[in-house]
């Protein structure tokens, strides 16, 4: 599995003029290789010519990597990363290196000064999100592992709605949420849980604070939670006791925004016409100006995946692209709604991952 990835990595490479790369982000590591450091823990060496890979890193992984790390795959142990992998480029007979455009500025200038190809016109090359790219289309094998996040955080959502009451404070929602998941068998967060009660729902990325929850108030839960490795990204917003008309009527807004992209979705499909599917509800209800993101993106070994479904977006779906639908309506000041799904794109259409968790408006009495 791994192997054919990195291959996939080498095939690409021509397209950006390079024969070699340098992989140093923690998710790409983690899918190139299995690798369970993270960015600033080590580096994948990969070359054409030779048909060569390498994963250079320190002392503290050699005797978990000495049984896990694939086999074809190097295995350096040293304190000088990046020393050692221009070593190693050398080795692997790398004229043009190519690296992860997120490189930041000063290891850039430590591989520009110290890279040294085959000939006087050897250079280093930015490689803009390939990896990232080949994340994108999932394998069954990551398929099901999403299928079994999303499956947890459904159950600890539904166990969570049986305890939350008026009175609790944002934080003591989202810490009891953070108990029941990882007692379902979750890790850990991907993300720091939303929940935004009232007027804080007006926040997009409003995180937990001590304020407490009151009788007729909206609250938006958005939380995400690693499962064996890929993370689940859900968002439902409820109601405790009565809300006027006029919210109701902006969550049906809502709802209908995200259905409607949903039923848009299929391979083959610009992520673009989802989101534009989502937006025309929200405007023609005339709630377009508090309308303020895009719809959704790619969700995996991180949180943030491509494709991004945004307005901009003309990539073409496919099938085995895991993506978020998540419309929401925020009104300053008054209130917000939010409502998302985890849903794998097919060639028809979608399985939406999320769908016992009800869209419909619940309130509790309590």
């Amino acid at each position: 599995m791994y192997l054919d990835r990195i291959e996939k990595v080498r095939k690409n490479l021509a397209v950006f003029n390079a024969d070699g790369m340098l992989v140093a982000d923690g998710d790409n590591l983690k899918y190139l290789t299995g690798f369970l450091g993270g960015t600033g823990d080590g580096l994948l060496l990969i070359g054409t010519s030779e048909k060569k890979a390498a994963l250079i890193t320190d002392a503290r992984y050699e005797e978990e990597l000495r049984t896990s790390l694939p086999e074809g795959i190097d295995l350096l142990i040293t304190r000088d990363y990046y020393g050692v992998a221009m070593l190693a480029a050398k080795r692997f007979k790398i004229n043009n290196l190519g690296f992860e455009d997120t490189l930041p500025f000063k290891i850039f200038d430590v591989l520009d000064e110290n890279f040294e190809g085959q000939d006087e016109n050897s250079d280093i090359v930015p490689i803009p999100e390939l990896v990232e790219w080949l994340r994108q289309v999932k394998s069954e094998n990551e398929l099901d592992a999403l299928r079994h996040s999303t499956e947890v955080a459904v159950k600890a959502y539904e166990e969570l709605l049986t305890k939350v009451e008026v009175g609790m404070t944002e934080r003591q929602v989202a810490n009891l949420l953070d108990f029941i998941i990882k007692g379902l068998g979750a890790t850990s967060a991907s993300f720091e849980t939303i929940v935004a009660s009232g007027y804080r729902g007006a926040l997009p990325h409003g995180e937990a604070t001590d304020k407490k929850l009151a009788e007729g108030e909206l609250v938006t839960i958005d939380f995400g939670y690693f499962v064996d490795g890929y993370t689940s990204d859900i968002t439902r917003t409820f109601a405790l006791g009565a809300v006027d008309d006029g919210v109701k009527k902006a969550y049906q807004v809502v709802q209908q925004a995200n259905q409607k992209a949903i039923q848009k979705i299929k391979a083959g499909v610009s992520a673009g016409d989802v989101d534009q599917a989502a937006r025309e509800v929200i405007d023609q209800a005339e709630y377009g100006k508090y309308y303020t993101h895009a719809t959704g993106h790619g969700v995996g070994l991180a949180i943030h995946e491509g494709p991004v479904v945004s307005t901009q977006a003309e990539e073409r779906l496919e099938a085995g692209m895991l993506l978020t639908i998540e419309p929401g309506i925020y009104i300053p000041g008054a209130f917000g709604i939010r409502i998302e799904d985890d849903v794998i794109v097919t060639k028809n259409g979608v399985e939406n991952l999320t769908s016992e968790l009800t869209t419909d408006l619940i309130s509790i009495d309590r």
